[in-house]
């Protein structure tokens, strides 16, 4: 059995909603049992959230964006659709619409949007496009069945990123599929809590769902389909001669996701990985080429010492130093606890050992709170001279090469740092963890494309 999962680029109009129907024709002709997850229309989430803060404005132009989501699914729906199917199917998708506009009202009129009430209002994104793709395939006399998640997926109270019952939704995965022949079209990104409230799950959360429903019936593989030619070695946009890379590993996945690469959200690898069970990246655009498989295996190197490359962007990195750090215990657990508490998200950190000074590289937005908040943690010892006044630097770049071959094999790090300075590029701090998966280098944003493609050629000769 597989799992397919289908993102929002890939079902953005009728024309793209088309090609995946074929996809999941011929999957089924192929394998035999499937089970496919969907999320929104392509910016309809987005759409949703954007409606949902004008409503609470007091705005009443929400209703405008209203009506044009209401619109774009009734004209997918036209277009899909047979004209003997699609009157019920537009009644259905008009019922849905009504029941949107209520909430927003409600949103409008009391001038208060809640974590609750906004993720009750982007469920409708799914529950939408999940059932228009059921009804299109059953339009055609292919089996399909529609399954809202919030029955089988429950979860905690957390509103906008809320913790699955693993085990519960295992049990009611398995129970479902028990009692089903037909293939099941189920909506992502969504679940609800034991009295019933709708939830969503955050972040990457349709990933997240597909990968919970192929861990729970420990499927042969599951397939994220996306509008690129699975992983690639570095961000296409700023490298040209970027091109697909066959497999990797999770971790190696995780660390390019981790640094920029537009792979898949780590966390929702989690279940598919105690599983072990294998991830393939597939382009809907381009459903003939086999894309980037995911797994465990220990892989051959191909004659590439590096997997591949990733970069964010936009950091600011701030530095603590002064003798006041060096011997001291808990220094670390004071500075890292102090950002944690504002849920201040640390993108690298990299300590000399001297212990003179500790550098973390941050989102930019965050850079004069995180800077605050450390300074007012230790504001005895800068007034005693023990350490110096937050150091902030903006408009960098981290830049990370990636590949699990990289562990015990020397000469690595020199060829990065020789390419990077025979392009004059300079390095303003540096890491590698200890499991040797990646290094991570911080440039000046303005270097960044000129870093990525001296890389790319120095390791790829490409």
């Amino acid at each position: 059995m597989k799992i397919l999962k289908f993102g929002g680029s890939s079902i953005k109009d009728a024309d793209r909603i088309r090609k995946v129907l074929d996809i999941v024709i011929r999957s089924k002709q192929e394998n035999g049992n499937i089970a496919v997850v969907f999320s929104a229309l392509g910016g309809v989430t987005d759409d949703l959230i954007e409606m949902s803060k004008r409503a609470a404005l007091y705005a009443e132009d929400y209703i405008d964006r209203l009506n044009a989501l209401e619109k774009r699914h009734f004209d997918i729906v036209n277009e899909l659709i047979s004209v003997k199917n699609r009157g019920q199917v537009l009644t259905e998708v008009k019922l849905l619409t009504n029941e949107l506009a209520d909430v927003l009202q409600g949103v409008y009129l009391v001038k208060e949007l809640t974590p609750k009430t906004l993720d009750f209002i982007m469920s409708f994104g799914e529950r939408l496009s999940a059932f228009i793709i059921t009804e299109a395939l059953r339009d055609i006399k292919f089996p399909a069945s529609y399954l809202d998640t919030r029955q089988i997926i429950k979860t905690d109270e957390n509103f906008g990123k809320a913790n699955v019952d693993k085990t519960l939704a295992y049990q009611n995965i398995a129970r479902h599929f028990n009692n089903s022949d037909e293939v099941q079209i189920i909506t992502g990104f969504i679940g609800s809590t034991q009295k019933n409230e709708t939830t969503t799950l955050g972040r990457g959360g349709s990933d997240y769902t597909a990968s919970l429903f192929a861990a729970a019936l420990k499927v042969s593989e599951l397939e994220i389909w996306t509008d690129v030619n699975g992983v690639l070695s570095a961000d296409p946009g700023k490298v040209k001669n970027a091109f697909s890379i066959p497999e990797m590993t999770y971790e190696e996945a995780m660390e390019m996701s981790h640094f920029g690469a537009k792979v898949i959200y780590p966390p929702t690898m989690l279940p598919v990985l105690k599983e072990r069970i294998p991830i393939r990246i597939r382009n809907t655009l381009n459903p003939e080429f086999t894309g980037t498989v995911i797994h465990n295996r220990h892989l051959s190197t191909n004659g590439m010492l590096i997997k591949g490359i990733s970069s964010i962007s936009k950091v600011s990195l701030l530095r603590v130093q002064g003798s006041g750090i060096i011997g001291v215990a808990g220094f670390a657990a004071r500075l890292f606890g102090a950002l944690a508490k504002e849920k201040i998200n640390i993108i690298l950190i990299t300590q000399a050992s001297s212990e003179h000074s500790i550098c973390m590289a941050i989102e930019p937005g965050a850079a004069i709170r995180a800077k605050s908040l450390i300074e007012e943690e230790f504001h005895l010892e800068i007034r005693a001279n023990l350490l110096d006044e937050v150091a902030v630097e903006n408009d960098l770049t981290i830049v990370a090469i990636v590949g699990e071959h990289m562990r015990k094999t020397p000469g690595i790090a020199s060829r990065l740092f020789q390419a990077l300075g025979n392009g004059k590029i300079n390095v303003v701090a540096i890491a590698q963890g200890s499991s040797e998966l990646n290094i991570s280098v911080v440039i000046n944003q303005t270097d960044e494309t000129k870093a990525l493609n001296i890389i790319h050629h120095t390791f790829f000769n490409l």
